[in-house]
């Protein structure tokens, strides 16, 4: 198993400034409140650019965002990151802030996400929901490298590993893993023709960056534990933030994400 950090050179050049790994700074909106900082799972890049960009449209407002793994935006939080909101892709993360005292409340369910079997264009890699074409390429000793997020502390990669360990996968695919530090990495390294394929979020294997590089397939809901991804406020958010929170669950909204794969909370 490898856990790879760097960007490959492929994805700076197709994702160039797609993923913001730290927060960058904003002008502010007023001499009160300066624009909020987010924190938000790298799954939802697509879908969230492009609801900020309504938003903002809309509002005037403007909000700045890191994307990341919901893991490690937990432990930033705790040791003082400026972070106002937090979209998890996962809900016990902010279970887990919210018994620390960190947010306002439990916060609200705003997607349901789904996983995605993906394989570069080229790759020998037959798609199948029951990752038949993995089977066929382990026995023939043809799989070289597989991709997920790393399941210490990115969910997404978490259901990845509960998918392989049902189907029988995952002890034989130990030396062949490569992990990526959050979701939007390991698309990077599933499509970018160093592995033969890999498991990722559907939400971003349906942007248009994706599917120039490489072919999809949703996986069964039923292989792995659900991905109810859950947002709250933290304790000191500002007005903006909270007005960014209600747009979030506005049917506006509600339809990037659909159209991104997601599932819909009844809210």
């Amino acid at each position: 198993m490898h856990c790879v950090t760097g960007l490959g050179k492929i994805w700076s050049l197709v994702f160039a400034l797609a993923l913001s790994c730290c927060v960058a700074l904003m002008p502010a909106v007023s001499r009160a409140e300066t624009v909020p900082a987010i924190a938000a799972a790298a799954n939802i890049k697509f879908a969230l650019d492009d609801i900020i960009k309504n938003f903002s449209a809309e509002t005037g407002l403007k909000v700045r965002v890191s994307y990341g793994s919901s893991g490690n935006f937990v432990a930033q939080i705790q040791h003082g990151a400026p972070f106002e909101l937090l979209l998890s892709a996962d809900e016990r993360y902010i279970h887990e802030l919210q018994k620390a005292g960190f947010t306002r409340d439990a916060g609200v369910l705003y997607a349901v996400g789904r996983l995605a079997l993906v394989a570069p264009n080229k790759s020998p890699l037959t798609l199948d929901a029951e990752l038949n074409g993995v089977k066929s390429l382990l026995a023939a000793d043809k799989l070289e490298r597989f991709a997920i997020a790393n399941p210490e502390h990115a969910p997404y990669g978490e259901r990845a590993r509960e998918l392989l360990q049902k189907l029988g996968l995952w002890d034989g695919l130990q030396t062949k893993l490569i992990l990526g530090e959050n979701a939007s990495q390991a698309a990077q390294f599933a499509v970018s023709g160093s592995t033969q394929g890999g498991i990722i979020p559907l939400s971003l294997a349906l942007a248009p960056q994706f599917k120039a590089l490489g072919q999809a397939i949703a996986l069964p809901e039923a292989l792995h534990g659900p991905l109810n991804q859950r947002m709250a406020l933290m304790s000191k958010a500002g007005a903006t933030a909270e007005r960014f929170y209600q747009y979030l669950q506005s049917d506006a909204a509600r339809a990037v994400f659909l159209q991104y794969g997601f599932g819909l909370p009844t809210l």
